[in-house]
Parts: structure tokens; C-alpha cells; sequence
């Protein structure tokens, strides 16, 4: 009851905190030259649909208006060149608040094994050598690389992906890279992390391809490896003999809240705000280091 002895209804609480679900995927593995093997997609965490590795689907977070929350969208990996003793690069971790994606794994040259990563690059090309895929680390991102096939033609394996193990080279042909996984936190479905395949000094071989999410082609005789697809976190092709890898792809942020709510990209941030829809809006962030958003 107010001074003049009339009745008011008490005032709605003012709710401050609002739900955010993500996709948050690593720059994908740069892969070496000198029938190197494919690389390894950068890491997948997601809340909707699908998420890297076998896992189940990441928790979306509780936010808070007005505060900010740290972005880093990773870049992918650099490709070795076209000598034995230069080897690929690992992916750049993305980073959205709490969440960590871990860049892809170089793959192995044609003396070393593939490195772990948000999935692992493949073995190198090693006649008589086993070499052997690198490892997804930490597990619940993607999958380990592929392994070579020793003899005798230096054929490596392909890099893994958010959705499969990336293949063991064979006596004809360097293994594919492993495919990438689907979600539709965008309002359609796009598949990221995809490993790149693996370089051959095979003539003649068919070209050894990259798993869907923007893996890169691995090189054939004579070829270098095709770099992996930029905002996707595909993994770079793997050089033939004497040829190079190709670079990593870089990563992204994708969030989807509420459409009551209005995002603030701060300095440095690259990004883009959707329209409402179905009761959301999604931001795309696709460049920044270190940066931050924040919401109204």
C-alpha cells in the first residue's frame, strides 16, 4: 500500500542472467611436407547437436548482462615446407569464457609420428617405418590421426576429425582424413573439423582427400598439400615427396541466446549478429585474439 493508502502490486524481480549455448572449434593442425601425413582438426565443443569426439553434448552456459566474457578464435597450424626436417605446425586453441578448444595436431614428416591435438595428426611417410597417428588430447574433441603404411610406397595417414579416426595409409594410397561432425547451432547444419588427408610419393595415386569440415586435400606425387578451410578448423593436406603441407584452417565461435538479448563485440572482435529467429539470435565471431563480448 503506497501514502495514499492504495494498493500496488510489488515490482517483477529484474532478471540479469540468460542461457548461452556454443560451438567453439580450434584452428586445425598444419601438416608437414615430404610425404607428410594429414593433420588434425582443431578441437569441437557444442551444445547443440553434435559435439567432437564420442562424448555427449557440452552444458550451455549461465551468463550474466554486462559482464564480459573472453574470445579467441584460433588460427590453424603452418605447413612445413618441402624439407625432410621442417614439419607442420599445432592449431591455436579458441577460447569462449570457460570453454577451451585445443588446436589440431601436426602431422608426422616422413621420419616422425603424428602429434596429439584437439585431434591428432597422422603418421608420416616412412618406407620400412612405422609411424604412427597422434593422439585426441585431451579426449571429448575429436579423434586420433591414422597411422602410415610403412612399406613400400611412403604413404602417411590422414589427419583425424571431429567424427572419426583418420584412416591408415595403404599400399596404393596415403589415408583420407577423418570426417568433421554437423551441428545446426547456426539455424542450418554445417559440418566442421574435418582431418586432412595424408601426402604420397605414389604415382599415379588418387588424390588422398580431407574429411568433410574443411579438411585439405593431401598432396600426391608431385603435389603439395591443400590447406585446410579458414572458420571451419580443418587440418591441412599432407605434402607428397619433397612437395609441402598445407596450413591449418582457423577456427570459430558460434553462441546462440535468447533474442531478448543483444550482443557487444569488444576491440579486436570480428563478428556478426543474426536476425531473431525461432526465439534466438546467434552470433558468428570469426576473428579475435584475446578479445571480449558482452551483453545488453
Amino acid at each position: 500500500m503506497n501514502i495514499l493508502g492504495i494498493l500496488t502490486q510489488p515490482s517483477a524481480p529484474v532478471i540479469t542472467t540468460f542461457t548461452v549455448d556454443y560451438l567453439v572449434v580450434a584452428g586445425g593442425g598444419g601438416a608437414s611436407g615430404y610425404n607428410g601425413g594429414g593433420a588434425g582438426a582443431g578441437g569441437m565443443r557444442c551444445t547443440v547437436t553434435g559435439t567432437g569426439g564420442s562424448g555427449s553434448l557440452e552444458s550451455a552456459l549461465l551468463l550474466t548482462i554486462g559482464t564480459s566474457y573472453t574470445v579467441t578464435v584460433g588460427g590453424g597450424g603452418t605447413g612445413g615446407d618441402n624439407s625432410v626436417v621442417s614439419a607442420g605446425t599445432k592449431g591455436i586453441d579458441s577460447i569462449f569464457s570457460t570453454i577451451t578448444a585445443t588446436g589440431g595436431g601436426q602431422s608426422g614428416r616422413a621420419d616422425t609420428n603424428g602429434s596429439d591435438g584437439g585431434s591428432g595428426g597422422g603418421g608420416g611417410g616412412a618406407s620400412g617405418t612405422s609411424r604412427t597417428g597422434g593422439a585426441a588430447s585431451p579426449s571429448g574433441q575429436g579423434f586420433a590421426g591414422g597411422n602410415n603404411f610403412s612399406s613400400p610406397n611412403f604413404s602417411s595417414g590422414g589427419g583425424g576429425g571431429a567424427s572419426e579416426v583418420g584412416n591408415t595409409g595403404t599400399s596404393t594410397t596415403s589415408g583420407a582424413g577423418g570426417n568433421g561432425r554437423a551441428t545446426d547451432i547456426t539455424g542450418s547444419s554445417v559440418t566442421y573439423a574435418g582431418g586432412g588427408g595424408g601426402g604420397s610419393s605414389v604415382d599415379g595415386a588418387a588424390r588422398n582427400l580431407g574429411g568433410t569440415g574443411g579438411g585439405g586435400n593431401g598432396g600426391i606425387s608431385g603435389a603439395d598439400g591443400a590447406n585446410g578451410s579458414t572458420n571451419l578448423g580443418g587440418g591441412g593436406g599432407g605434402g607428397a615427396h619433397i612437395k609441402s603441407g598445407g596450413n591449418g584452417g582457423s577456427g570459430v565461435i558460434v553462441l546462440r541466446y535468447p533474442d531478448t538479448r543483444t550482443i557487444t563485440f569488444g576491440a579486436g572482435v570480428t563478428g556478426t549478429e543474426s536476425s531473431p529467429s525461432g526465439g534466438y539470435k546467434r552470433a558468428t565471431i570469426t576473428q579475435a585474439t584475446a578479445g571480449n563480448v558482452s551483453w545488453s
